[in-house]
């Protein structure tokens, strides 16, 4: 589908805007080698449980094809077929989840995969009771098996948590009928959404492009129209929430998880230490850079205080000027280019071999993304391109996260994936590039202070907003363990935590109590939301030692970035002379945003 509502800006060429040629991963849903490689990995799985299974402890004194370094390897591979599969259904279905076809491709899909997964899912289980002797014995006299090291003691983090196999595989199973399945649910009703403004029919990505618009009563009209559809649903919105915390509090408690946020952070090879330290530092920084910032923001506007969608509001006298598409793409291509000519060859494949969707269409999933797919074929991105600053900053956003996927994966299917508090680094850091190379172009005060405004604006959504959001998923997930939240309990929690991060500048009126209900990262990643905070405020500390450097930071930098999951967070800030455990760290991160402000108020 190609259509475009007709909010789409003259300015944004429809017919110009790409989308994705998927035919790299598969050539449709009945090409014969969906079939094929579905039956493919069913057989492999079957016999790679066949040889290995009960003998990994035996296996772990060979080498060569009897060795462990074998059985990785073959796992790896397998892994990567499937890995194969799952992602072309998946970018599918995003490209259109109202079509029937997608939906049921993508459901049958990820049943085959559970399926043959369930097969699989000894080897980790049965690896991690192999004493930790034994395989550091076998590491030593199998060089194919040590490979795999960074990967095993990843692995090995989870051995605490893991439970009996038949248990595993009953999760596992359940996972399509469990949390999946609400998953599917939540994005399927998403999309189904329309707002009516002014006569229009809108998707949740164009009536949300209004909150930005200049007019105020249309932002007015995009807000009211957003309260009104959301809550004609609240009690399926509701219903996600709760069932998905329950099911996660049972997962938890079976595992063994103390806190409702610890199985994010060994998820993200991160410590419960940092993070809580991180949260600190910015809810602390709430009055002297959100509270301060929308208190100004308030001044430039001639308002006592802002109305909840005047937040995102555009400064008076600021440009209104939609950006097309080509203009987008050469200026976040030159800001790579002038770090690193690599970066910008790397991201340029994105344009030039259609690995980007960019139009807004009926049916097509909300938001942004880039999805790595499989070390064999290359990353995917997802925009919903509308012409916006704001959008262009988007775009630099996940070409940084597919700019780290090309690199990272060389480290195979198994290592090439990077934990989501240092997944985000690189996507902030093309944020960064960008917006410097387009603050060097200012050509006057004006100007500048509209694009640092932008900026702010831009970093207290990633780093103040995303603590409030992890507050909130707090709450609700701690909360939860007591009983079922009503519509109602849900709203007085997010508007709570959200007073307490935007300030008194900030009005949150009727029907703001709503908007918790959009988020899909509380609906498919509990508390991924820290990990933006996290990217922003280390891209922070890291750009200051950009500035600063001799030569060879770039080559630290692709450095970090090819190293994918192979090595923990304090490894890769270690050659920057970085510590995400120093307390000062995230002060120094937040410094930044609170500079920008000092220099915001000195222009009036």
């Amino acid at each position: 589908m190609s259509a475009v509502s007709s909010s789409t800006p003259a300015a944004v060429d429809a017919g110009a805007l790409p989308e994705w040629n998927l035919c790299d991963l598969y050539a449709g849903i009945d090409a014969p080698e969906v079939a094929a490689d579905l039956e493919q990995g069913r057989g492999r799985a079957a016999a790679f449980q066949a040889r290995w299974k009960g003998r990994l402890e035996e296996a772990a004194a060979g080498t060569g094809a009897e060795g462990l370094g074998a059985a990785v390897a073959e796992f790896e591979a397998i892994e990567e077929l499937l890995g194969r599969l799952v992602s072309y259904a998946g970018l599918l279905y995003a490209g259109d989840t109202a079509s029937p076809a997608n939906a049921k491709f993508y459901g049958d899909i990820q049943s085959r995969i559970t399926d043959i997964a369930a097969q699989l899912l000894f080897f980790g289980l049965e690896l991690n009771r192999v004493d930790e002797a034994v395989i550091d014995a076998a590491m030593e006299r199998d060089p194919a098996f040590a490979h795999y090291r960074p990967w095993i003691v990843d692995l090995r983090r989870d051995k605490p948590f893991q439970l009996e196999d038949r248990i595993e595989e009953l999760f596992l199973e359940k996972s399509v009928t469990g949390h999946g399945a609400w998953n599917r649910l939540f994005d399927e009703t998403m999309t189904a959404l329309r707002f009516h403004v002014d006569g229009e029919e809108l998707a949740l990505e164009e009536v949300l492009n209004l909150l930005q618009d200049p007019d105020r009563e249309r932002r007015r009209a995009g807000a009211e129209a957003l309260a009104a559809v959301f809550r004609q649903n609240l009690r399926t919105f509701a219903l996600l929430t709760n069932t998905l915390a329950k099911d996660k509090e049972i997962s938890d408690r079976w595992r063994g998880f103390e806190d409702v946020a610890d199985s994010r952070h060994l998820a993200n090879r991160v410590e419960r230490e940092v993070v809580d330290a991180l949260a600190k530092a910015v809810s602390d920084a709430y009055p002297s850079i959100a509270h301060r910032y929308y208190a100004l923001k308030a001044k430039w506007l001639g308002l006592d205080a802002l109305e909840f969608y005047d937040r995102n509001a555009p400064l008076p006298g600021a440009s209104r000027r939609d950006i097309p598409w080509g203009e987008a793409k050469e200026t976040v291509l030159s800001a790579y280019r002038g770090f690193a000519p690599d970066m910008a060859e790397i991201a340029a494949r994105f344009f030039d071999q259609n690995w980007i969707d960019a139009g807004v269409r009926p049916g097509k999933a909300p938001g942004a993304f880039a999805h790595p797919t499989v070390p064999s074929v290359h990353p995917y991105v997802l925009v919903n391109y509308l012409g916006k600053p704001r959008d262009v900053m988007t775009l630099a956003h996940e070409l940084g996260h597919g700019v780290h996927q090309v690199l990272a994966g060389d480290q195979g299917a198994l290592m090439a994936s990077t934990p989501l508090t240092l997944a985000e680094t690189a996507s902030v850091f093309g944020e960064m590039l960008t917006f410097r190379s387009l603050l060097e172009k200012t050509a006057s005060p004006a100007e500048r202070k509209t694009l640092l405004a932008s900026k702010v604006e831009d970093m207290i959504n990633t780093v103040i907003r995303q603590i409030a959001f992890y507050q909130f998923e707090r709450e609700i997930h701690t909360e939860r363990r007591s009983g079922e939240l009503t519509a109602e309990r849900i709203g007085e929690i997010w508007l709570d935590v959200q007073k307490q991060s935007l300030g008194p500048a900030v009005r949150l009126g009727e029907g703001y109590e709503t908007f918790w209900t959009y988020i899909p990262h509380f609906i498919h990643s509990p508390f991924y939301v820290y990990a933006y905070a996290f990217g922003d405020c280390l891209v922070n500390s890291l750009y200051a030692v950009y500035q600063d450097a001799d030569e060879g930071f770039q080559d630290r930098y692709f450095a970090m970035l090819r190293a994918g999951g192979t090595k923990h967070h304090s490894e890769l800030l270690a050659p920057f002379g970085l510590d995400a455990t120093d307390p000062d760290f995230w002060a120094r991160g937040l410094s930044m945003i609170s500079g920008f402000i000092d220099e915001l108020e000195a222009m009036d």
